[in-house]
């Protein structure tokens, strides 16, 4: 393998980014692996993100296997395990991160143009084929929608690994209600290695990660944008959120989008509406679990994007013709089972409705035939509904949304829906998620002052609201509101309960032992980092309210959940 660090790649503006380019040794031309991104293409992942690599490589041996690991970067591909078969792997710090220079300002469409520019830079060197793809976890994935809307020439496939769309729906604003999570992540991954930055070496080159001189504190700050300021900034969606979200019409290039059932709060979102609704004609949707970071590295990943890439970068596609467009790890409570599916959401899908009676804290399967209400404070712990135990083993696989008739003291009221699973004994049923280790089944938000929808794209199993207005509710009167639960996937044993939570803040359960990630700052309760805690977005006024649920005639209160039939085939 032949390495060079630093390479300049000179932008349409002028400026100069670097970028770390590993190739096969000898003559020949390689198509490209490209990944652009804040992260520092220098920091390994050992060391920037340690506690993810030590329980990645303890609980997945197979990820270290096959290489020296010298080279791991944190959500990158390993160039150790690439590089043999024959492509060329270019990793290229962001603009004002790492080793580039310039003005900090993530997703931005400045961004955009840099990647786009940096594909054809990759395109045009004589050790390249012409061929370029995008692979990368996160942000670069979420990076290659917006670029793959430039349509770069060269651009050739996108492998979207856990990587969100919308940065207003799927990142920064969950059901309208601002999520913490962009500004922690800001301070805590981003500016910590942003151009200039004082901070750690390469381990390999022994050059500071983030540049060759220090920066006063004063010249980063002016460097950067102000990132959590920026979202606050921004409440509704429109053109700022657009010119950073994913362009679905002008989206063409082949893709496969990879999901996580767990991401709840960041991706998962965004890679179903990428398989949904991108224009491309060749489009193909994988959904995984466990940890965010996790199947990106295993045998089972990599095979997975070295059979697609195999295709449209090398014109082999002898090991990906016969990949169906789904392949799903159906979750159970013990594991994964693969399997083939041919569009989403599943054909053959059972849309079952089990009704609200708030009276009786119940899910039953036909409506309440009499007025009820139940009220609880925001701040509490809410009020769960329970269907009574399963007959048989139920699966539920799909997109999950409820109905709720609400009306709260103040004039607005958060939502938040939490679908679980209840064992015969009581206790709830938790699966390790992409960040949290105890992530209950699915979770959607709905801020009722957002409730409007979007009747374009709204679908009776995924209300898409068009956030475009602020509509305040008046004190004490009833309003209808429909709230997405983000996809997941359970096959559900017979004697286990269907509930549904319905509270005024964040899910909450704390677990003795849940590890400590030192890249968040909070404690992981069944949320990871994708918080709704910001002072002014929700000041004490609306979390001390009381919201009240309805159900009867007229206030059909029901959550819609998407059950396979188990006597049917794909």
């Amino acid at each position: 393998m032949v390495i060079e660090w630093d390479v300049p790649i000179t932008m349409d503006d002028g400026l100069v980014l670097r970028a770390d380019v590993f190739a096969p040794a000898g003559p020949g031309q390689h198509p490209v692996i490209l990944s652009y991104g804040p992260y520092a293409k220098g920091l390994a992942f050992q060391e920037g993100y340690a506690d993810q690599w030590r329980l990645m490589v303890a609980a997945h041996p197979d990820v270290a296997r096959g290489s020296s690991n010298r080279y791991a970067n944190w959500e990158t591909v390993d160039p150790e395990k690439w590089v043999p078969d024959g492509y060329a792997c270019v990793r290229v710090d962001s603009r004002g991160a790492g080793r580039s220079p310039g003005f900090l300002d993530p997703f931005s469409p400045r961004e955009a143009r840099d990647l786009y520019e940096c594909v054809e830079w990759a395109a045009a060197q004589p050790w390249s084929t012409g061929k370029v793809g995008i692979n990368g976890i996160s942000y670069y994935a979420m990076n290659a929608w917006h670029v793959a809307g430039l349509q770069p020439p060269h651009l050739a496939a996108i492998c979207v690994w856990e990587g969100a769309a919308d940065l207003y729906r799927d990142a920064t604003h969950h059901g309208g209600i601002l999520s913490t999570f962009f500004q922690n992540w800001y301070d805590k991954q981003v500016i910590v290695v942003q151009h200039g930055a004082a901070g750690p070496r390469s381990a390999v080159t022994g050059e500071p990660v983030a540049g060759p001189e220090a920066r006063s504190e004063a010249a980063l700050e002016s460097a950067r944008t102000r990132f959590g300021e920026l979202i606050a900034a921004h409440p509704l969606d429109g053109e700022f959120w657009r010119a950073r979200s994913a362009d679905w019409d002008k989206i063409t290039v082949p893709l496969l989008t990879a999901a996580n059932w767990g991401g709840q709060g960041l991706h998962t979102r965004g890679n179903f509406e990428g398989f949904t609704r991108a224009a491309s004609a060749h489009k193909w949707l994988e959904v995984h679990g466990l940890e965010h970071w996790t199947h990106f590295y295993t045998d089972y990943g990599v095979g997975l994007q070295k059979r697609f890439f195999a295709c449209f970068l090398h014109g082999d596609d002898a090991r990906w013709r016969d990949q169906p467009a789904v392949q799903l790890q159906v979750r159970t409570l013990d594991g994964f089972v693969q399997r083939a599916e041919r569009e989403w959401p599943l054909a053959r899908t059972r849309w079952t409705r089990l009704y609200l009676w708030p009276d009786r804290n119940q899910l039953a399967p036909a409506p309440a035939g009499t007025d009820g209400a139940v009220s609880y404070r925001a701040d509490s712990a809410g009020v769960t509904f329970t269907a009574p135990p399963l007959d048989i083993e139920t699966e539920i696989t799909g997109p999950v949304a409820t109905r709720l008739f609400v009306s709260s003291s103040v004039p607005d009221a958060d939502l938040f829906c939490v679908l679980r699973v209840l064992a015969p004994d009581g206790s709830g049923v938790t699966f390790p998620g992409a960040i949290d280790p105890h992530t209950p089944v699915g979770q959607g938000w709905l801020r009722v002052s957002h409730r409007k929808l979007d009747p374009d794209l709204s679908a009776e199993y995924r209300p898409y609201h068009a956030h475009d207005e602020i509509q305040p509710l008046v004190p004490g009167e009833v309003y209808q509101a429909d709230v997405e639960i983000w996809p997941t996937s359970l096959v559900v044993p017979a004697g286990y309960r269907i509930a549904l939570t319905v509270r005024g803040g964040d899910w909450e359960v704390r677990y003795p032992g849940a590890p400590r990630l030192g890249s968040f700052k909070n404690e992981m309760t069944g949320c990871g980092p994708f918080l709704h805690d910001d002072p002014a977005d929700r000041p004490p006024e609306l979390t001390g309210s009381t919201q009240t649920l309805w159900a009867g005639p007229g206030r059909e209160s029901f959550l819609l959940l998407p059950v396979i039939p188990a006597d049917d085939s794909p």
